[in-house]
């Protein structure tokens, strides 16, 4: 497991070339994104990003002027096989927690890890196999 990561969440226009505007300041600054999901509906764009440096990348997207927000977000490692995410997603719902966004970050034969972003990190359940909720790393 990780320790805890700050989500980014960028709103740009959704025309060619806002992406990677974007992309460009991030990497101009050295700044590597280590998981992203972008998507675009009735002309706005929206990004989720998790980068390496959280302190630069808040600088680089404020300077830039680029509308954004942060997220805590959750992490969990669970194992490559049926009902593993079922089985985390249905103990948030539980909890009454709202999953906002949920993506993978790495995936490898030990299993899958996934970023969720959801509406009250400090309500999940300490015993749920994911990192950065209360009383968590």
């Amino acid at each position: 497991m990780v320790e805890r990561m700050i989500e980014f969440v960028v709103r740009l226009d959704n025309h060619p070339g806002a992406l990677s505007s974007l992309t460009d300041v991030l990497g101009d600054a050295g700044i590597n994104i280590e998981a992203m999901s972008a998507w675009g509906a009735n002309g706005n764009g929206v990004v989720r990003l998790i980068t390496d440096n959280e302190t630069t990348t808040r600088h680089v997207l404020a300077e830039a002027g680029l509308v954004n927000t942060e997220h805590r977000v959750l992490t969990a490692h669970l194992s490559d096989e049926p009902g593993s995410l079922a089985r985390v997603t249905r103990e948030l719902a539980e909890a009454g927690v709202n999953i906002e966004a949920l993506y993978v970050l790495r995936s490898s034969a030990d299993g899958i890890e996934f970023a969720i972003a959801v509406d009250d990190p400090d309500s999940v359940p300490e015993d749920l196999p994911v990192v950065g909720g209360f009383g968590q790393s």
